[in-house]
């Protein structure tokens, strides 16, 4: 793992601020959309550095997400949509918790 140091302060405020993002979607649903604008923007300033695993880790989440938030509205009637529906928020919440407390130990995301 790359020091700590080799991504700008600015970064990890990104970073973090995502995470806090992702985090209030489950308040307010817009700032799931505004957290995957910001890390596409951003992307460019944190690649190469320890941070860019946790923008592919932020911005994989979003898209798992909505593509199985999809499957889950067309298999809802059949059951299975459902479960998928049930699980997701727990899967986001899991994914934002542990990319959260990786950045505060500085480490990177596998991805």
């Amino acid at each position: 793992m790359p020091p700590r140091s080799t991504s700008p302060r600015g970064a990890e405020d990104i970073t973090l601020l995502v995470y806090i993002l992702q985090g209030l979607s489950f308040l307010f649903g817009i700032t799931w959309f505004v957290a995957v604008i910001i890390n596409y923007v951003k992307r460019d300033s944190v690649r190469g550095t320890w941070l860019d695993s946790h923008f592919k880790w932020q911005i994989r989440t979003f898209w798992f997400s909505l593509i199985w938030g999809v499957i889950g509205g067309f298999t809802y009637w059949v059951f299975l949509g459902y479960w998928i529906l049930l699980i997701i928020p727990f899967w986001i919440a899991y994914r934002v918790v542990k990319g959260f407390i990786r950045l505060r130990e500085g480490k990177p995301m596998y991805v």
